[in-house]
C-alpha cells in the first residue's frame, strides 16, 4: 500500500467512524424526544424502548441484517447469489476494517427501528418492541437497504435514495402508522362519538432538547452519507465523492430551517398560534424531505422540499388523528412517513435538482417509494396482527391505566418533589419547645402550586415541622380555567396541577406550620392554595406501638 493510499484509507476511516457516533447518538434524541410526549406514567418505559431498540436491533442486524441487505441486493440485481459468502464477509471479512462499514449500516438499521416506537407509545408490551425491532432491523430495512443501497432491484432502474428517504424515513413511516393502526389507540383517546381527546405530553421541555439533539446528529446521516474523504488516481491524492459536501451540508441546513418555517406558518393560519412542538417536529420533517436528495438539490429545491415537507406535517397529522383514528402519539407518520415519501418523489421533479428532468426518473422514483412501502406496510401487518392473536401486542388496561413505568418496569420516573435536601431542620437542629397541650394532636393539609414546594418545605423545616406527606393532585378552586394546546386542539385546563402537603403537629405550634406554608407557598396570584387544619382524634405508631403526642 503505498503512503498516499495509506493517507487516504485512514482518513476515510476516521471520517466514517465520526459521523457513525453521530448518528449513534441521535438515540439519545430519540429518548428525549419521545419521553416528553408520552405521559409521565410512561415515561420510563419509553426510555427503556430505546434502550431495547439498540441492544436488540444492533444484534440482530449483526447476525442477520446485513448479511440480508447482501443476499437481497444479490438476487435481485446482476450480481451472483452467494449466501454463505455475504455472511461471511460480516463475520470474517478480509480486511477488519470493513466492520467499520458494517457499524454505520448497523446505526441506520436502529434508527429505522426507533422511528416505530413513538407511533405506539404508552400502551405496548415491552416485548413487542423487542419483536418488531429485531424484524425491522433483520427483514424490513435490509430487504430495502438491499433494493436500493446494495445493488439490488430498485437501484439499478436508477432509483435514488442519498441518506434514506425511503429506506429509513418512509419505510418506519409506514410502519409506525400501521402499527399503530393495529394496536389500536390509548384509552380514551376517543369519545364514544369517535371525537379525538387531546392528551398532552408531560414535557415540551424534552420534546424540544430531544429535536435539537436529533437535528445535531442528522449531519451525521446526511453529510456523512458522502463516506468517502479522499481517493488516489494517477498517482495523485484527490477528493472522492466527500467533494458535494458543500452542497449536502448546505440542503440539509436549508431543509431543517424550511421545514420550521413551512410547520410553523400552517399551525399558526389554523389555530393563530405558534405551536411549539409543531415547529419543533416541522425541522424533523424538513430534513426527512431533504435527505434523499441533499447531494443533487439545488439551493432553491431543497427551500421548496422543506418548506412543503414542513407545511403538510400539521394536515397530515389531523387527518391520521380525525379520520383515520389513528392515535399516533408522536406524530411519525406525517414527520417520517409523508415527509420521506415527498422527499424522494422530488427528486424527479423539474427544478428541484441540478438533473435534467425526466418522466422515467420520476417514474422510478415513484415506483421504488411504492415498492419501500408495500414491503414495509405488509411485514409489518403480518407481524402486528399475528402479535395480537397471541396477546403480545398490548398491555392490559389496569397496566395501561396504571402506567407502564410502575407496571412494567417498576419504578416512577418522578417519584419526589421538589429537592429532598431541603427537607432536614437547618444546622441538624432539633424540634424547638412548647407551643400546644400535650393532648393535641392536629393535621395541618395544605395544596400549593407545585413549585412552590422547595421553599415550602424550608420553610416547615425551619419552625421544626420537619415530617410532612406529599402528593400530586389535580383540583379547581377559584383559579381560574384556562385553554392549552397540543399539537394545535386546543382542550380546555380546568383542574389545576398541585401538590397536597400533609402535616401531622403536637408539639410544634399549628399557627407556626400555617405561617411557614403560607410564607413558603404565597405568590400573590390566584391559584396560591389554601390551608386546612384537622382535629387527629387518635394515633399509633405502628413499630412500637406508641399512641397520643408519643406516636406523633
Amino acid at each position: 500500500m503505498s503512503e498516499l493510499t495509506t493517507i487516504a484509507t485512514g482518513v476515510n476511516l476516521v471520517w466514517l467512524l465520526l459521523v457513525t457516533f453521530l448518528i449513534f447518538f441521535m438515540k439519545a434524541g430519540f429518548a428525549m424526544l419521545e419521553a416528553g410526549q408520552v405521559r409521565a406514567k410512561n415515561v420510563a418505559n419509553q426510555l427503556t424502548q430505546t434502550i431495547i431498540t439498540l441492544v436488540v436491533g444492533i444484534l440482530v442486524y449483526f447476525a442477520v441484517g446485513a448479511a440480508v441487505a447482501t443476499v437481497v441486493g444479490e438476487l435481485t440485481g446482476a450480481g451472483g447469489l452467494d449466501v454463505g459468502g455475504a455472511f461471511a464477509s460480516v463475520y470474517a471479512p478480509s480486511d477488519p476494517n470493513a466492520w467499520v462499514n458494517w457499524l454505520f449500516g448497523g446505526v441506520f438499521a436502529i434508527a429505522a427501528a426507533n422511528v416505530v416506537s413513538g407511533a405506539v407509545a404508552g400502551r405496548t408490551r415491552p416485548r413487542m418492541y423487542v419483536l418488531y425491532t429485531a424484524v425491522i432491523a433483520g427483514l424490513v430495512y435490509p430487504v430495502a437497504d438491499g433494493l436500493v443501497w446494495s445493488g439490488g432491484w430498485l437501484a439499478g432502474m436508477g432509483f435514488h435514495d442519498f441518506a434514506g428517504g425511503a429506506v429509513i424515513h418512509a419505510l418506519g413511516g409506514i410502519s409506525a402508522l400501521v402499527g399503530a393502526y393495529l394496536i389500536g389507540p390509548r384509552r380514551d383517546r376517543y369519545g364514544p362519538d369517535g371525537t379525538p381527546n387531546v392528551m398532552p405530553g408531560h414535557s415540551i421541555t424534552l420534546a424540544v432538547l430531544g429535536t435539537l439533539i436529533l437535528c445535531f446528529g442528522w449531519y451525521g446521516f446526511n453529510v456523512g452519507t458522502a463516506v468517502k474523504v479522499f481517493a488516489v488516481q494517477d498517482g495523485q491524492l484527490v477528493l472522492a465523492n466527500f467533494a458535494t459536501v458543500g452542497r449536502v451540508a448546505l440542503n440539509t441546513t436549508l431543509g431543517m430551517a424550511l421545514g420550521g418555517v413551512g410547520a410553523g406558518l400552517v399551525a399558526w393560519y389554523r389555530t393563530e398560534k405558534l405551536d411549539t412542538l409543531f415547529l419543533a417536529n416541522g425541522l424533523l420533517a424538513g430534513l426527512v424531505g431533504v435527505t434523499p436528495i441533499a447531494d443533487a438539490a439545488t439551493w432553491p429545491g431543497a427551500v421548496l422540499v422543506g418548506l412543503v415537507a414542513g407545511a403538510q406535517l400539521p394536515v397530515v397529522f389531523s387527518f391520521v388523528e380525525h379520520r383515520l383514528k389513528v392515535d399516533d402519539v408522536c406524530a411519525v407518520f406525517p414527520v417520517h412517513g409523508t415527509a420521506g415519501m415527498l422527499g424522494t418523489v422530488a427528486f424527479g421533479l423539474p427544478f428541484v435538482t441540478v438533473n435534467a428532468f425526466s418522466l422515467r426518473t420520476l417514474g422510478v422514483q415513484v415506483f421504488g417509494v411504492a415498492v419501500i412501502v408495500a414491503v414495509s406496510a405488509a411485514i409489518t401487518a403480518a407481524l402486528f396482527t399475528v402479535a395480537k392473536a397471541v396477546n403480545w401486542a398490548r398491555v392490559d388496561a389496569d397496566t395501561e391505566r396504571t402506567g407502564l413505568d410502575v407496571a412494567a418496569h417498576g419504578v416512577e420516573t418522578y417519584p419526589e418533589f421538589g429537592d429532598s435536601d431541603r427537607a432536614s431542620l437547618p444546622d441538624g437542629g432539633t424540634v424547638p419547645d412548647g407551643g400546644r397541650p400535650a393532648s393535641d394532636i392536629e393535621l395541618v393539609m395544605a395544596y400549593i402550586r407545585p413549585d412552590r414546594l422547595g421553599e415550602v418545605k424550608q420553610e416547615l423545616a425551619e419552625v421544626g415541622a420537619p415530617s410532612l406527606t406529599v402528593t400530586d393532585v389535580s383540583g379547581r378552586g377559584s383559579q381560574p380555567s384556562t385553554t392549552g394546546q397540543w399539537r394545535g386542539e386546543e382542550y380546555v385546563v380546568d383542574l389545576h396541577q398541585k401538590v397536597k402537603v400533609e402535616c401531622v403537629v403536637a408539639d410544634t405550634p399549628t399557627r407556626d406550620v400555617i405561617d411557614a406554608i403560607r410564607h413558603g407557598a404565597k405568590t400573590g396570584k390566584k391559584g396560591d392554595g389554601k390551608v386546612f387544619v384537622l382535629p387527629v382524634s387518635e394515633a399509633t405508631q405502628i413499630r412500637t406501638g406508641k399512641t397520643g403526642t408519643e406516636a406523633v
